[in-house]
């Protein structure tokens, strides 16, 4: 086989080989395959192809391409979109490459072609023996395969001449481009015809194999369970590999219950879950229950626990930089862990903290978990009203999945988590089911060891879990359960304990979440005492934060648009970032007047005072009652009245002025829902005030329940009404004697500059009010 040196234009081919006598399209995209191609055209339409070693190689070198080629006439070249070229080649002469040169900016190769002698040609008889040969393999090759055409098999199969027939043989064959290059490189028409042969046997005995696998299968399978084919080809497939350890999801899940961390009890539910999963269809819905419900019970943790922090130190340091003040929280979770230690269990306590929005509550939660170590998981119960969200759906209904407290239990991954049950105060109910009468028994300290989740239909062990609950208001709170949990109150803050917040907390956070860290920006104590006192009025930092925030916006924006570096916020431009002052101290300038009344209340969000205008007018004895009062606060101002005229005398009131005058009592923000009954001494010294026409003092404001015989009951919220009090620039407060314990618990700091007056009855109340 004598061979010819050629020079010409190349391209490398990506999985694809292109033998002699073969036509066939490829696709270029290379910048340099495109040249190339473009040069051929130029000069005689001959084209060098050849494979890479590798498909991945973006740039390939000589290295890495194979050493034997096709020289190919190009026939047709398209341009498609995207810059992509479509080639119509035809494949001539096979070609060993030499040399390849890229200077050009494309691939220029040097070739020696092969040509072919005639004395390369065997014998006839061995030519007739090889025909045959070649021609039985294929017939039965095509056979056993069942795909290929049989107008193309009757042509291949009369071909007469040996090299053609071996040629359109190995152009028609689906193989890898690997075993292609193998017969384009055996250059000897022997070498072709014995390569052929090999691939032929091989190909015909993995054809074979494959359908006597798939015979298996079918007579395995029965007629209503034809999508069960592939899961049992997987195992006959095996079976015939010799690997008898068949992985279904059965097993799978067997392997894991055995290697699972749990009692006794739940092994064996699992044990019979699984065994019942294996007798099943594979495509029945009922399997797919049963998968979710073993999948579910794996999930759970059954006796896994998270190592708790018994370092009270660094529990302390933890709650310290998280909040500022909230003393009674910290000791109770500093106790919890100093008897933790002690005992080496104890009972987890439930936690139920009770304060207005935006005082910390749920923050606090997560500074818990993260100063004892705990996984913390947060479960929001506001607008729950169906039982099963507690306890679960039973596996009986279409959808059935676990309750909140065992998805809960799921997401922790450990059985001693922190979990929030926030806002317990929001549940409601309805024909479904009471959800505040569910979670009694997952906060009973004595049952909740054996909770039974609808679902999981075993018992949970929730002993370990740190239960903390949060409310707004706990008169909402079914008895049962708030007898349950250990109220710990988060009362509205002071102002200075806001000042502290926002500068040690809500300033870098806001900074650092509106993107300013890299710059200067300042906020003064003065601009922060101002925002406190003049921008917000509530009971926790939720707005502060609100408007902090507005600060740091309006500052990034300020430094972007003007290029500066640092922004200083104080008193004299604070109102340039948030607007006029929304509340100032007018209630402090009004003048002593009859009739007025300024009375404290407590409210969802802390403390408020409520000014109460009485009016006597000419009339028939009429009571009128305006400003959204409810039940109990109308009886407190029918109970003012009557003890008024029972003492009628003592005040030179006419007898006949309750019969020849209408009292209409009003409590201003009329559209705003007004109850309780701690405005009754506020409302008798209002009527009082009006119909004798005593002045009432403009800086003394009063809270505490009236009898009949003008005894004055206690109250509540007095934290929030002192704050209300000292905010609404009050000198003097008048509160219940009985009230005197509860108040000598809070801080000094709220009460500095109030005069506090006890009082047992309204004979107390009046000599103060009352200006004579």
């Amino acid at each position: 086989m004598s061979k010819l040196t050629k020079e010409m234009p190349a391209v490398a081919l990506r999985g694809m080989v292109i033998l002699p006598s073969m036509t066939v399209h490829f696709d270029i995209s290379r910048e340099k395959s495109i040249k190339a191609v473009e040069q051929a055209m130029q000069e005689n339409q001959q084209l060098f192809v050849v494979a890479q070693r590798s498909p991945e190689t973006p740039e390939p070198e000589k290295k890495d391409l194979y050493s034997v080629g096709t020289v190919v006439n190009i026939r047709q070249l398209l341009r498609l979109p995207q810059n992509i070229f479509r080639v119509l080649a035809e494949g001539t002469e096979r070609a060993e490459l030499v040399d390849l040169d890229e200077e050009q900016g494309y691939l220029r190769a040097e070739v020696e072609t092969f040509e072919e002698r005639a004395e390369d040609e065997p014998g006839e008889a061995q030519r007739e023996a090889m025909l045959r040969n070649l021609k039985e393999l294929y017939q039965e090759y095509a056979q056993v395969n069942g795909r290929m055409r049989k107008e193309l098999t009757t042509q291949i199969i009369r071909e007469e001449k040996l090299s053609k027939l071996v040629t359109d043989i190995a152009v028609n064959l689906p193989l890898y481009y690997e075993e292609k290059q193998k017969i384009l490189e055996a250059a000897d028409l022997a070498e072709r015809y014995e390569l052929l042969c090999v691939i032929l046997c091989c190909e015909t005995e993995i054809m074979r194999a494959r359908v006597e696998l798939q015979q298996k299968v079918r007579e395995r399978v029965d007629k209503n369970q034809r999508d069960y084919m592939l899961r049992e080809q997987l195992k006959v497939i095996r079976e015939e590999l010799g690997d008898e350890s068949v992985f279904t999801d059965a097993e799978q899940f067997q392997e894991a219950a055995a290697k699972l961390k749990a009692p006794r009890y739940v092994k064996e539910k699992l044990d019979k879950e699984i065994g019942h999963l294996k007798n099943m269809a594979g495509n029945t819905s009922e399997s797919a229950v049963v998968r979710s419900y073993i999948e579910t019970l794996l999930e759970l943790p059954w006796d896994k626990m998270s190592k708790d922090n018994k370092n009270l130190k660094d529990a302390r340091k933890v709650l310290e930089t998280d909040h500022y003040g909230l003393e009674k929280v910290k000791e109770r979770v500093l106790e919890f862990l100093a008897v933790r230690m002690l005992t080496k269990k104890g009972e987890s306590p439930i936690l139920c903290l009770v304060g207005p929005p935006g005082t910390g509550k749920t923050s606090v939660a997560k500074s818990i978990a993260r100063a004892m170590n705990k996984k913390y998981v947060r479960i929001s119960l506001g607008g729950v009203r169906d039982e099963a969200e507690i306890r679960g759906h039973r596996r009986t209904y279409v959808g059935a999945m676990p309750g909140r407290i065992a998805n809960g239990m799921r997401a922790a991954g450990v059985k001693n988590p922190l979990m929030l049950l926030d806002e317990i105060d929001k549940t409601s109910s309805d024909y479904k089911g009471d959800t505040a009468s569910a979670l009694l028994e997952v906060l009973d300290a004595e049952q909740n060891v054996k909770f039974r989740d609808n679902y999981v239909e075993i018992p949970m062990d929730l002993s370990e879990v740190l239960f903390i609950a949060t409310a707004n208001d706990t008169r909402t709170i079914p008895r049962p359960l708030l007898d349950r949990m250990e109220l710990i109150e988060i009362s509205s803050y002071t102002e200075n304990e806001k000042f502290h917040i926002a500068k040690e907390h809500l300033l870098e956070k806001q900074i650092k979440k509106n993107g300013l860290e890299k710059y200067d920006v300042t906020v003064t104590n003065g601009a922060l005492k101002k925002i406190i006192s003049s921008y917000t009025r509530e009971a926790g930092v939720r707005s502060l934060e609100r408007k902090i925030g507005e600060i740091c916006r309006k500052s990034a924006r300020e430094i972007l648009e003007n290029g500066k570096k640092s922004v200083k916020i104080s008193e004299g431009n604070l109102d340039k970032y948030l607007g006029a002052e929304r509340y100032n101290d007018s209630l402090r300038q009004r003048e002593d007047e009859v009739g007025i009344v300024c009375g404290l209340a407590w409210t969802s969000v802390g403390g408020d005072t409520l000014e109460i205008e009485v009016n006597a007018m000419r009339g028939k004895g009429r009571l009128q009652l305006t400003g959204q009062l409810g039940d109990v606060m109308k009886e407190s101002a029918e109970a003012g009245i009557s003890y008024i005229r029972s003492v009628g005398k003592e005040y030179d009131i006419p007898e006949d002025f309750f019969q020849k005058h209408d009292i209409h009592i009003h409590i201003p923000e009329g559209a705003v829902p007004k109850d309780g009954p701690s405005a009754g001494i506020t409302m008798a010294t209002a009527i009082l005030s009006a119909v004798t026409g005593h002045k009432v003092r403009a800086d003394v404001a009063m809270t505490g329940e009236i009898t009949l015989r003008g005894r004055v009951l206690p109250v509540g919220g007095l934290k929030e009404k002192l704050l209300a009090a000292r905010n609404a620039g009050m000198n003097t407060v008048l509160l219940p004697g009985k009230n005197k314990v509860d108040v000598e618990e809070i801080s000094k700091e709220i009460k500095k500059g109030l005069e506090l007056v006890y009082v047992e009855t309204m004979k107390d109340v009046l000599p103060v009010a009352l200006i004579k």
